[in-house]
């Protein structure tokens, strides 16, 4: 059959098409079926217009099967509504506009003319999404659709690098969307295999990927992913909302990974997959706790936070702070928010940087407070030493308390205490120096221990 027309078509049972070469496509504009819509095997080609299938409008009250469809044309299948499952299991699609290039030949030739492979705006499944191993080429774009339970695009294959790949701006997945490896052969999970596994089979996309303003009702799993990004490209997850996302993709080389104010709960992520510094966006990005999968010490998450941030911006920080002491790491909290106060003294007038840096090698801003009594230590054990060496006369030789270096370097130090040597004694030449010396820095690093205990307070509270 070169072409089937069932534009409008009504039946209450069930349709199939099952192995059927249609060289000029089908329609289904429109149609009602009653029961399934089986498409297995379906070999489709296009239209004048580009349209494998043109379904805007389909109503499927059960299940749209259509396992290893083969299609060279567009899908259209804006507004259609499928009362259960949608199921595009090693399915072939590929638009007719969209030639074969690689990203590496697409640096070279420029953007090339990109279509749509599916074309599913607006889409409404009750159910969820079966498409492992899907294979397409050119725009998959699913904005707008609404699926009940899982999306499953497991060891897909998604080419468009003139262009996007996968666009599911302000979808709505109640059970949350994989792009993941595919199951085992027989049944097992890809999940626990061992990367190296050679039956897994890795989710690959080129070219963009939009996700922007999804809602997602369950985890957004991006588990060893082959993210192929030209030069301007993005996974963009601008707003999205899920309460976990597996963030372990291979590191993309070029593009950029954005998850400007996207909302996740569950963060598992490793130190290797996210991009170079300049690759990523982090601004007003939430995440209430973080699952780090192998290596990923505080260090290179600051590198993280900062590749992120090539201006300063401090919501960052905070964020991973708050992380950090939700989780009960507290040291590992401050140390983000010494990093924090450290990078913020670089865009600070010249005047107000060299406070910061008295401030931070006094006390490390607060958060560091042992380093004040090291300070101490160290100025007593000198004082005293120069002292005990040099021992100034008396004001009064009657009326003189018993000579004691220590005390007399402690009450130097001490700008509130008063242990009646400060006073009792007269120097002189050099030791009259040390004397205002200890006196001034006693005076300072009291300053900066009452500056810090405040600001430490005011920050927790």
């Amino acid at each position: 059959m070169p072409r089937v027309d069932a534009t409008r078509l009504v039946t209450e049972s069930q349709l199939g098409l099952k192995n059927c070469h249609l060289p000029w496509g089908l329609q289904l504009s429109q149609a009602q079926i009653g029961l399934d819509l089986t498409l297995d095997d379906l070999k489709l080609g296009h239209q004048v217009r580009g349209k494998a299938l043109y379904a805007r409008g389909l109503n499927v009250a059960q299940d749209l099967k259509a396992d290893r469809l083969r299609a060279t044309g567009e899908l259209d299948m804006r507004g259609a509504r499928v009362g259960g499952a949608m199921i595009l299991r090693r399915g072939e699609l590929r638009s007719p506009s969209v030639p074969r290039v690689s990203v590496a030949e697409y640096q070279v030739l420029g953007p090339r003319p990109r279509g749509k492979a599916l074309y599913a705006e607006g889409l409404v499944v009750a159910e969820g999404l079966k498409a492992d191993r899907l294979r397409a080429t050119g725009e998959v774009d699913m904005r707008g659709a609404r699926f009940g339970g899982p999306m499953s695009l497991r060891g897909c294959e998604l080419r468009n690098p003139s262009g996007t790949a996968f666009n599911a701006s302000r979808l709505v997945a109640e059970a949350g969307l994989a792009l993941s490896p595919a199951a085992h052969p027989l049944g097992s999970p890809a999940l626990h295999m061992a990367p190296s596994d050679p039956v897994r089979s890795h989710a690959c996309i080129e070219g963009s990927i939009h996700l922007d303003s999804a809602v997602l009702g369950g985890p957004l799993d991006l588990d060893y992913v082959q993210l192929e990004l030209g030069e301007g490209q993005e996974l963009s997850l601008r707003d999205v909302q899920a309460p976990e996302m597996v963030f372990t993709p291979r590191r993309p080389e070029q593009g950029k990974v954005v998850l400007r104010n996207a909302v996740i709960g569950q963060l598992h992520d490793r130190a290797d997959s996210w991009p170079a510094p300049g690759g990523l966006d982090l601004r007003g990005f939430t995440y209430e706790s973080l699952h780090p999968r192998g290596h990923f010490p505080i260090s290179r998450r600051l590198q993280w936070v900062a590749a992120a941030t090539p201006e300063f911006v401090s919501e960052p920080y905070d964020r991973l702070a708050a992380s950090l002491r939700a989780a009960g790491d507290e040291a590992e909290a401050n140390v983000v928010l010494l990093a924090k106060l450290r990078r913020r003294r670089e865009t600070l007038p010249l005047a107000l940087k060299a406070w910061e840096y008295i401030q931070d090698a006094a006390l490390g801003y607060g958060y560091l407070p042992g380093r004040a009594a090291v300070w101490l230590a160290t100025l007593w054990a000198l004082g005293s030493v120069w002292f005990a060496k040099k021992p100034p006369p008396a004001l009064n030789p009657d009326e003189a308390p018993h000579w004691e270096p220590v005390i007399y370097t402690l009450d130097l130090l001490l700008p509130i205490l008063n242990l009646g040597q400060e006073t009792a004694w007269r120097t002189s030449g050099a030791s009259q120096w040390i004397a205002l010396v200890l006196v001034v820095l006693g005076w300072i690093l009291a300053t900066i221990v009452t500056a810090g205990a405040a600001a430490l307070i005011f920050r927790r509270n």
